[in-house]
């Protein structure tokens, strides 16, 4: 059995027991536990449910494990022969959530 989650305008394939990694959900901190409402498609066995945009009633629950921030990624603006040059880095902040239950 597994699901299509909507959270931080993406979409994620989940299953029971899977720990997955998301954009942060405000006023949430590790241990603690969450729902995700925006159910887009239930899948057990050869039964699918599809929502119109998300399936009523359908609701995923998990905990988060953890809350941190990934690699630094540089980006560098380079104009030749200009004297143009800017350099940023950006490290995105992440929440891990094990999927508890697939509720439908």
């Amino acid at each position: 059995m597994y699901a299509v989650i909507e959270t931080g305008g993406k979409q994620y394939r989940v299953h029971e027991g899977m720990v997955f990694e998301h954009e942060l959900l405000q006023g949430a901190d590790v241990g603690q536990a969450v729902q995700f409402d925006k159910v887009l498609l239930i899948a057990e066995d050869e039964d699918y449910k599809i929502g119109t945009p998300y399936v009523e009633g359908a609701i995923v629950k998990g905990e988060i494990q953890e809350q941190g921030r990934g690699e630094k990624i540089i980006v560098y603006k380079y104009k030749s022969k200009k004297g143009y040059r800017r350099k940023k880095g950006h490290r995105q902040s992440y929440m891990a959530t094990r999927i508890i239950a697939i509720e439908s």
